[in-house]
């Protein structure tokens, strides 16, 4: 009888340990709670949680900038001849794309800019490349380089337009002259900084000139390469804002320069605006390209 009633009683007890065991309360500090909603921080959640995280931290400054533009203009803040409406920039837009200025400007601004960026960084790498690696062309070259990189863009603008006119060759050697510097000086300075091992060991593996600069220096400064490229394409918009102000008649320099004349500081803004998109796209662009260079060789 005793034995029958602890069996009983264990029997009664089972059921509610095992429903005790299952409906357990969470662990303090747990990151997932009973509703199985995931509690963690954005950053902790992968890295699509952080992309997010990283655009939305990235437009508020943007929207903020809009906003107190709207409140400057509406309010009265600044006077209306000194500060469009965020509207009147829009309309602007849509009256120049509707007479098929918009498009055209933007197309030849970018065609000049990737041209000259282009050209640039390749005289820029091979001559930052020459520099780096020879302490002979060092002493005989960087000196002359580094006076001729302190010349202000404007500068070099009657020559250019001396030498090769006002059509599309002066302003894309403009831009090309731009871009070169930045990709020059970060080149040369990395490649003096290369390990001596890892240089040793491609020579060791039969590695010389040209195949060891390509297989071996090259990949070990990809990350100073990729700055110096994104440093060049932002020299190549500023130097095509001053080949465009210069004997231009499309684009979006030219569109600067006929607004101010005009008094449309509509148009102006527009193009300012404009400026700014493109160059951040094309900027971003870069940037993609250095996260393929990174996995590769990174």
């Amino acid at each position: 009888m005793a034995l029958d009633q602890r069996t009983s009683a264990t029997a009664t007890r089972r059921p509610e340990e095992s429903g005790r065991r299952v409906a357990a309360p969470t662990v303090a500090g747990s990151d997932v709670g009973s509703s199985g909603i995931d509690r963690r921080p954005a950053r902790d959640r992968g890295p699509r949680g952080r992309r997010l995280g990283y655009l939305a931290l990235g437009a508020a400054l943007p929207i903020l900038i809009l906003v107190l533009w709207q409140l400057a203009s509406t309010l009265g803040w600044v006077p209306a001849h000194r500060l469009p409406t965020p509207e009147s920039v829009v309309l602007a837009a849509i009256d120049l794309g509707e007479r098929g200025l918009l498009g055209l400007y933007v197309a030849i601004s970018t065609q000049r800019v990737l041209i000259g960026f282009a050209l640039g960084a390749i005289v820029g790498l091979v001559l930052g490349a020459i520099v780096g690696l020879s302490k002979l062309a060092d002493g005989a070259l960087a000196p002359t380089v580094g006076a001729l990189r302190a010349v202000p863009s404007l500068a070099w603008a009657p020559l250019l337009l001396l030498y090769l006119g006002f059509g599309e060759d002066s302003k894309v050697a403009l831009i090309a002259i731009g871009a070169a510097f930045p990709v020059y000086t970060t080149v040369a300075g990395a490649l003096r900084h290369v390990d001596r091992q890892l240089v040793e060991l491609g020579r060791a593996y039969g590695y010389r000139g040209v195949s060891l600069l390509a297989t071996v220096q090259l990949p070990a400064i990809v990350p100073s390469v990729v700055s110096g490229l994104r440093l060049a394409l932002a020299q190549s918009w500023l130097f095509l804002v001053a080949a465009e102000l210069v004997g231009s008649t499309m684009g979006l320099g030219f569109l600067l320069i006929e607004s101010q004349n005009n008094g449309r500081i509509d148009r102006l803004f527009l193009a300012i605006v404009l400026l700014a998109i493109l160059g951040k796209t094309t900027d971003a662009l870069v940037g993609l390209g250095e996260r393929q260079l990174l996995k590769r060789w990174g």
